[in-house]
């Protein structure tokens, strides 16, 4: 019953990354077709910047602890990549360079959507496998 809590728990965590992801993307948007200004946009951003590497890292460490090493190692690249970007302190979005970054910013997440997506079909297919063993 245990590995069921723990699919779940999984679940829920790239559920919120999702949803962070998202909200960062519809931000960017919005930004791009001049329905918010950039000032608001960056700070919408940054303030589920550190929020959404907190997540992946407690997700990352979960599957470290619980020793699912497929599935740690398939999120280990996204936490490298936002590990990298917060000791640079380039993890923030700048709003004078936003339009210069914005279709890098964009490609940035769609592909953190696309991992966060792979790991979700990955934690679902998983959470049905532990349900039919019990």
């Amino acid at each position: 019953m245990g590995e069921v809590f723990y699919w779940i728990f999984t679940f829920l965590l790239i559920l919120a990354l999702l949803g962070l992801l998202g909200y960062q993307l519809i931000m960017l948007v919005d930004l791009e077709f001049d329905y918010i200004n950039p000032y608001d946009s960056t700070s919408r951003i940054n303030q589920v910047i550190l929020p959404e590497f907190i997540i992946q890292g407690i997700f990352c460490v979960t599957n470290l602890l619980a020793g699912h090493w497929v599935i740690f190692l398939i999120g280990l690249p996204c936490m490298y990549y936002n590990v990298r970007l917060y000791i640079k302190k380039e993890h923030l979005a700048d709003v004078t360079e936003i339009y210069n970054k914005l279709n890098w910013e964009k490609k940035m997440r769609l592909f953190k959507v696309g991992h966060s997506v792979l790991l979700f079909v990955l934690s679902v297919l998983s959470l049905v496998w532990s349900l039919s063993e019990e």
